[in-house]
């Protein structure tokens, strides 16, 4: 298994918390590696919301290859920054020339386009780039959307924190979600490490996703180019996500009712149950069959929870307007949201999803049967 550790609030924060908190849940992972998203970034981030940031791990080689690329699409670099590398006595990792963090403006001619034709823009960029670099490991980027850092390295999530140097508070976020993986089914292979981050929509998983090849085969046949990797049999979970909302327009809850359809007796109580029998049938490709728990976000910083039908995978939700936690276990949501009214606390269950509307200002239970 893995551990999970997510973080909604209204104030900036340093992803050490998610960290700290994975630290308490170390029985559930066995430090062989982090994955950091941070989204409504503050510090020296905090002033250049509305510019793409290109993230990712390269070699020298790969830098100069990664420049020219994107000099000649016409991207203008407006911040480099990289984190402040210290030695962790004692560890096993394997310093990489750069990991990065850049901020570009679009090429002139995009500027005025709306955002969905920018989005298409980075997605297309960062898989370009990730075709150039993949095959000899001189370039990894792992998402380029505007307000967005994704941070990812083999090695215990404690010591990767340090060897990256983010207790000194430099790199702060208002949503963080950290993974601490445990080597299970795959390579320790960066493109595998969660979490997942495609046009604004991102998700981690603990679980094992044992329906993943019809899913795979299902979502890659929407003949959308973003839609591929799948080093992780996880990855498709953010597909989904990004399918059902951003191209299909459903709710966000009809998420979970994609992954985990209703029986149909149940469905016949819905007052929706016309357009939930159709999206059912039409989309019984995509339901899933873990156990899995699944965190996630949504473009406009709504942070949701859902677990899947078996519900065999822990996770619970708690805190209070202003800053929640959604955590794979209660002691990691103490460390994050010690000062908390407990008896709140919500673990969700086989219908369940709960969802933290952004800036943390409110957590909702959503129920299938109960809505």
């Amino acid at each position: 298994m893995c551990r999970l550790s997510a973080i909604t609030s209204g104030r900036y924060f340093s992803p050490l918390e998610n960290i700290l908190a994975l630290e308490t849940m170390k029985e559930g992972h066995d430090g062989s590696g982090l994955g950091l998203v941070l989204k409504d970034l503050g510090g020296m981030f905090k002033d250049m919301k509305g510019y793409p940031i290109l993230s990712g791990i390269c070699s020298d080689k790969g830098l100069e290859i990664m420049d020219q690329y994107m000099k000649a699409r016409g991207f203008e670099e407006l911040l480099f920054w990289e984190p402040d590398i210290h030695a962790v006595p004692g560890s096993d990792i394997q310093r990489r020339d750069h990991y990065f963090a850049k901020v570009y403006n679009y090429p002139a001619e995009m500027r005025e386009l709306p955002m969905p034709e920018k989005e298409d823009l980075l997605m297309n960029t960062r898989l370009a780039l990730r075709s150039i670099g993949e095959r000899d490991e001189s370039i990894f980027v792992f998402s380029f959307y505007p307000d967005v850092i994704t941070l990812k390295e083999v090695g215990d999530p404690l010591q990767l924190a340090e060897f990256f140097g983010l207790d000194k508070g430099k790199l702060t976020a208002k949503i963080i979600l950290a993974q601490g993986r445990q080597n299970t089914n795959y390579a320790i292979y960066l493109y595998a490490c969660h979490p997942f981050f495609i046009q604004g929509y991102c998700t981690m998983t603990n679980g094992e996703n044992t329906a993943f090849v019809p899913i795979r085969e299902f979502i890659s046949s929407r003949g959308f180019p973003g839609y591929t990797g799948y080093n992780s049999d996880s990855e498709v979970f953010t597909h989904i996500l990004h399918y059902c909302h951003r191209q299909l327009k459903y709710p966000l809850s009809y998420y979970k009712d994609v992954i985990t359809p209703l029986k149909n007796s149940e469905i016949e109580k819905r007052p929706d149950s016309r357009a939930l029998g159709l999206i059912k049938n039409s989309l019984r490709p995509l339901c899933i069959d873990g156990p899995n728990c699944v965190i996630g976000f949504t473009p406009d910083g709504t942070v949701f929870m859902a677990q899947d039908s078996k519900k065999l995978r822990p996770g619970v939700v708690g805190g209070a307007p202003g800053k929640f936690a959604l955590m794979s276990e209660e002691c990691g949501l103490d460390k994050a949201v010690p000062v908390r009214d407990k008896a709140a606390d919500f673990s969700p269950m086989k219908y369940d999803m709960v969802i933290v509307t952004p800036d943390a200002r409110e957590l909702k239970q959503w129920n299938q049967l109960n809505v």
